[in-house]
C-alpha cells in the first residue's frame, strides 16, 4: 500500500489552507486502497531556508527541523500539494520546504490542488516546474478553486459539489503514479 501525503502550502496564521487540505483529505479517506496523512508544513517550523549547501549535494542537513521534515518526506510514496496563488506564484513557506530536500522527493508523484483569484493556476504551474528539479513526477489533473465562487468572504472554504470528482480523478493519479514509481526507487 503507498503512503501518500496531503501538503499544505501555507504557514500564514490567518490562512484558509488548511480547510482546503483537510477537504481534500476527507475525500481522499473514502478510499481504502491507499494510506493518506495530512502534513502541515506550519507544524515543521522550518525557517527560511538557509543550508549550508544545497540539498542536492549533501543531506547533512544543520537545522534540526530539516532533518524531521526529511523523515516526514522520505516516508512518503506520494503527495497532493494544496497550493494558494500569491503573487501568481507559490509561498515562500512551501518554496522552502521543498528547497530544504532533493533526494527525499525523488521518483515520486504529485498532484496539485490549488486556489486563488483565477483558481491558482500560475501557483499551480510555478510547483509544476519547481517540482521538476527534485524529479516528482506531477499528474495533469489539477483541482482549481475560485477565491470567489469556493470561499465564502475569502475566509470560509465552501467548494462546489463538482469539484469533488475533479480531486478524486487527482486521487487516482496520484496514487497509480505512485504505486508505479515506488517500483524504481
Amino acid at each position: 500500500m503507498v503512503k501518500i501525503g496531503i501538503i499544505t502550502g501555507s504557514t500564514r496564521d490567518a490562512r484558509v489552507n488548511l480547510q482546503v487540505a483537510e477537504w481534500v483529505k476527507s475525500i481522499a479517506d473514502q478510499r481504502t486502497d491507499v494510506e493518506f496523512e495530512l502534513v502541515d508544513i506550519k507544524e515543521y517550523n522550518l525557517p527560511t531556508f538557509n543550508e549550508p549547501v544545497p540539498a542536492i549535494m549533501s543531506q547533512d542537513y544543520q537545522a534540526p527541523e530539516a532533518k524531521v521534515w526529511s523523515e516526514k518526506i522520505s516516508e512518503l510514496d506520494g503527495f497532493v500539494f494544496v497550493t494558494p496563488e500569491y503573487n501568481r506564484a507559490i509561498t515562500s513557506g512551501l518554496k522552502d520546504a521543498i528547497d530544504y530536500l532533493y533526494v527525499e522527493w525523488n521518483n515520486k508523484a504529485a498532484g496539485i490542488v490549488s486556489y486563488g483569484s483565477s483558481l491558482g493556476a500560475t501557483a499551480a504551474n510555478n510547483l509544476r516546474l519547481i517540482l521538476t528539479v527534485p524529479k516528482v513526477a506531477t499528474v495533469s489533473t489539477q483541482p482549481g478553486l475560485s477565491l470567489f465562487t469556493d470561499f465564502e468572504e475569502m475566509s470560509v472554504f465552501k467548494p462546489a459539489p463538482f469539484h469533488e470528482e475533479t480531486v478524486q480523478t487527482m486521487l487516482n493519479e496520484v496514487v497509480a503514479w505512485s504505486t508505479a514509481l515506488k517500483t524504481i526507487r
